[in-house]
């Protein structure tokens, strides 16, 4: 059983099972949240960066499976169930987030797709020029990317001990810190 999962395992399930470039983007958002959370927590970067990596690698060839079919993969090449089960957990699956890490990702995910949106709305288009006063005019907009269930997000603050707000300050300064990478760098207002 293997305790651990490493970027590069991680990496590679990514391009073994054909994620998107949009969704590389999303997991590396994650990646990037993750990592900056178990900063805060004294966790293990590394492991944790991968975990945000990794969990939606089985979207793309499997939506309708995800993330169950993503759990079979990861128990089938041996990986330990606290792995499979944080990955289950992100999801709306029953299994309960009762560790540290998959409360974690639980709260960065979603509210990584909603900080995307609110960079792309701006005449920039980069992330680097967005602000948590931004964040909030947008948040009140319950027509401004109406899909993002924003009590979950807020719920998921809670469950970690952090002010919502403090939340959304630690996952944008983590995005923007790989604004680059990302795409959010203001190259698409060029286009």
């Amino acid at each position: 059983m293997r305790d651990i999962i490493t970027r590069e395992e991680a990496w590679a399930l990514l391009q073994e099972y054909g994620s998107t470039e949009n969704h590389i983007r999303h997991m590396l958002a994650v990646e990037a949240a993750m990592r900056a959370y178990a900063r805060r927590f004294g966790e293990d970067e590394d492991l944790w960066g991968a975990i945000g990596l990794v969990h939606d690698f089985d979207y793309d060839r499997f939506p309708d499976e995800h993330p169950y079919s993503g759990a079979r993969i990861l128990r089938e090449k041996g990986y330990s169930e606290e792995i499979v089960n944080t990955i289950l957990s992100h999801g709306d699956t029953g299994v309960p987030r009762d560790t540290l890490l998959a409360k974690t990702l639980h709260a960065v995910d979603e509210l990584t797709g909603f900080l995307v949106a609110v960079t792309l709305v701006r005449p920039s288009k980069d992330i680097r020029d967005v602000k948590i006063k931004s964040v909030r005019k947008k948040w009140k907009d319950r027509a401004f990317a109406a899909a993002v269930n924003r009590e979950e997000i807020e719920q998921a603050a809670e469950a970690l001990s952090v002010d919502l707000w403090e939340h959304v300050g630690v996952v944008l300064g983590a995005m923007q810190s790989i604004a680059g990478t990302l795409g959010l760098d203001g190259r698409l207002a060029a286009g």
